[in-house]
């Protein structure tokens, strides 16, 4: 398990390609899965942020937040875009760092990036969580970049989509 800075640089094109996509409509957007109690996924939307060398996030009082307090394993997957094949796609693990400086500084980031002066109602009650980065996927024109912590030097595996493209062409439609 990588925090994001150490992730940026064992995988550095991989890293700005995902920041890119974190930030396609100027603020950080992505889907958080996490695991419910009964084993199910839960996936919600949440604001990530890329502040100093690490991936955070802030969750309100939550059942995803709970979630990743149980079971601290989550999946994180970019917005899809209108006009593009691009997405970028980590698993890991939630960390819940305690210092009070860095979550002013990740709650600053927030406020910026969204052009705020001041914070939102509750917005103190927010918790922050800290991404660790496991694997990941960067997927952009039919091309399948995985990357894993285990090996993090080396990239798992690069595929192209048309091996998929014989199973969903239309010669197997109905």
């Amino acid at each position: 398990m990588l925090s994001w800075g150490r992730f940026r640089r064992s995988a550095p094109g991989l890293a700005s390609s995902g920041r890119a996509l974190l930030y396609r409509s100027g603020v950080g957007l992505a889907y958080l899965g996490t695991v419910r109690a009964d084993g199910g996924p839960r996936v919600h939307p949440v604001s990530p942020l890329l502040v100093e060398d690490g991936l955070y996030t802030l969750l309100t009082v939550s059942p995803k937040l709970e979630d990743l307090l149980r079971d601290d394993r989550f999946a994180l997957h970019t917005f899809p875009l209108h006009d593009g094949e691009e997405a970028f796609y980590l698993t890991g693990r939630a960390r819940f760092p305690r210092d009070q400086a860095l979550r002013r500084s990740v709650a600053a980031a927030f406020l910026a990036e969204r052009g705020m002066s001041g914070p939102p109602p509750g917005f103190g009650q927010h918790v922050l969580v800290e991404l660790h980065v496991e694997t990941c996927v960067l997927s952009r024109a039919g091309e399948h970049v995985t990357w894993a912590a285990a090996d993090p030097h080396r990239e798992v595996g690069r595929h192209r989509e048309a091996r998929y493209r014989e199973y969903t062409s239309s010669s197997h439609s109905e």
